[in-house]
């Protein structure tokens, strides 16, 4: 039962193209299971995995590169439904015989398609559409038995096919939001050509995961560090459902989260959801350990040694704990290049080979979530009864408000912060900006004000003030690699702000941050 509901969907294979896994997340949009793969991986190795359909992803190599990715010689085109995606069209052109040239035009950005003849990969959509184009080199002459489907506005072949062989190859990207009618596109592709069935749901994902945490763990007890960030939430709330009271989950409070977290992180789990919960207060330890250090890094090492030191301690209290679990995310282990040897490492994420020596010697990994995107982990969580505050909570850095906090880390400046974030965070929800609404998509992705170690003068009444500098940062994104400022509304941002300067002692100006990422970044530190 459990392989099955990963069986039957589509294998893309990785090429290096910065939007391989967001194909992933259309395809899972349409309810069918989508992976990624090694580009070279053997023909036997993907059959495990018994797929109805491959997509060669893009990538930013040329086929004449002596060293460009290819596929694995096991693999032979047409033994099965066949997507190529930008450097997919031109492998699959080249491979079947057909010509490839450099591009003396090169089409980056927006580009207009138009079709040449009715296919099953257009279907029904209009004979004209805007696409996303990213290529320099391009198909001149297509291999012997396909048909050019259409071409871009500069008469360059925009879509091949063979659909004898049920190949098909285009020089566009439908999975990014800019392609006019991209699901549509993919639709097509998955249903109609590779006739793959919609089983991918919360609902059957629930059931499939449940059935896995009891085969691995059986009677044994499990342990969990449990921030209250939807990973390690949603994570708990499944485990617990397959083995109830032999999960054993640690609450470490650093005295770095936002205000009322801590008490809410009891409240739902020990209280709403009848979790096994530790509660642990070290929010002396950990400012002990920070008082004099203002360098970022540094304080994210003590941050991230501590933690490990204090659940470390919570976990010797326990017997008979042989697993350990963690809220690795599918996007976690792409970006460790934990699976792809022609990934690129981004970051080493501190869910994926991040644990002390000893921690692996001692537990088996248990990580239930290690097969979702973040959108499917709110889906999960929300099937699993877990309230929006929890589902949607904003996104929190590991070391919580010492990194927002620039500067020393005092009680009194973090209690600082947190009053001022709490007031933004309110009345961006008192705007319908936080979370998504219904069809509505969250106007805001990521939101939180920042303290910043300078001081200004002010006037309060007919008293001068010398106080710290607040900054309210919010912005958009889909992916969290690249983001843009949120426009708020102004008077959203005056209300807040007068707030702030009015009720929140030791503030007196408050500015916003108007920085895309890149060239900053989402966090100050």
């Amino acid at each position: 039962m459990t392989d099955m509901l990963r069986q039957g969907g589509i294998a893309i294979l990785d090429f290096g193209s910065q939007y391989t896994q967001l194909i992933a997340r259309r395809i899972r949009e349409l309810g069918v299971y989508a992976e990624v793969f090694a580009h070279d991986i053997s023909a036997d190795e993907l059959s495990a995995h018994a797929p109805k359909g491959i997509i060669l992803s893009g990538g930013p190599s040329s086929i004449y590169e002596t060293d460009s990715p290819k596929l694995s010689s096991t693999i032979r085109i047409g033994d099965m439904p066949m997507l190529g995606v930008c450097y997919g069209m031109q492998l699959m052109a080249q491979a079947l015989g057909g010509k490839v040239v450099g591009g003396t035009t090169r089409e980056y950005g927006r580009g207009r398609l138009i079709q040449t003849g009715r296919n099953p990969l257009f279907g029904d959509l209009p004979h004209e559409m805007t696409v996303w184009m990213s290529h320099g080199d391009h198909v001149e002459t297509p291999p012997h038995g396909f048909e050019v489907f259409a071409q871009s506005d500069n008469g360059l072949l925009a879509a091949i096919g063979d659909t004898s062989r049920q190949l098909y190859a285009v020089q566009f990207h439908p999975e990014v939001r800019h392609t006019e009618h991209g699901m549509a596109i993919l639709s097509h592709f998955v249903f109609d050509v590779c006739r793959c069935e919609p089983k991918w749901t919360p609902t059957a994902f629930i059931e499939d995961a449940t059935e896995r945490i009891r085969a691995q763990v059986g009677d044994g007890k499990v342990l969990l560090a449990l921030s209250g960030g939807v990973d390690s939430a949603v994570a708990a709330a499944l485990i617990h459902r397959a083995i109830g009271d032999n999960l054993v989950c640690v609450f470490v409070n650093t005295g770095m989260m936002r205000k009322g977290e801590p008490e809410q992180v009891v409240t739902v789990f020990r209280d709403h959801q009848h979790m096994n919960l530790v509660a642990v207060d070290a929010t002396e330890q950990f400012l002990d350990a920070l008082s004099g250090q203002i360098e970022p890094e540094a304080k994210r090492k003590i941050i991230g040694k501590l933690f490990i030191d204090v659940f470390r301690a919570e976990a010797d209290k326990l017997t008979d704990v042989a697993f350990l679990a963690q809220g690795t995310i599918y996007p976690d282990v792409i970006e460790s290049a934990a699976g792809h040897k022609t990934a690129k490492t981004i970051k080493s994420h501190h869910n994926v080979g991040g644990l002390p020596s000893d921690f692996k010697e001692r537990f088996t990994l248990v990580e239930p979530l290690r097969d979702l995107f973040k959108d499917e982990v709110r889906k999960v969580g929300s099937a699993l009864g877990l309230p929006d505050s929890i589902i949607w909570r904003q996104p929190f850095p590991g070391p919580g408000l010492a990194i927002r906090c620039l500067g020393e880390i005092t009680w009194e400046r973090l209690e600082t912060l947190r009053e001022a974030d709490a007031i933004f965070l309110d009345e961006l929800a008192k705007a319908d900006m936080l979370h998504p609404h219904g069809d509505i998509p969250a106007q805001t992705s990521q939101c939180f004000a920042v303290l910043l170690p300078v001081k200004s003068v002010g006037v309060m009444g007919d008293n001068r003030t010398y106080e710290e500098v607040l900054v309210l940062r919010a912005v958009t994104t889909d992916d969290f690699m690249t983001a843009d400022w949120a426009r708020i509304p102004f008077d959203v941002l005056a209300r807040a702000s007068s707030r702030i300067v009015n009720s929140v002692k030791g503030i007196n100006r408050v500015t916003y941050d108007i920085t895309s990422k890149p060239p900053a970044t989402i966090e100050w530190e």
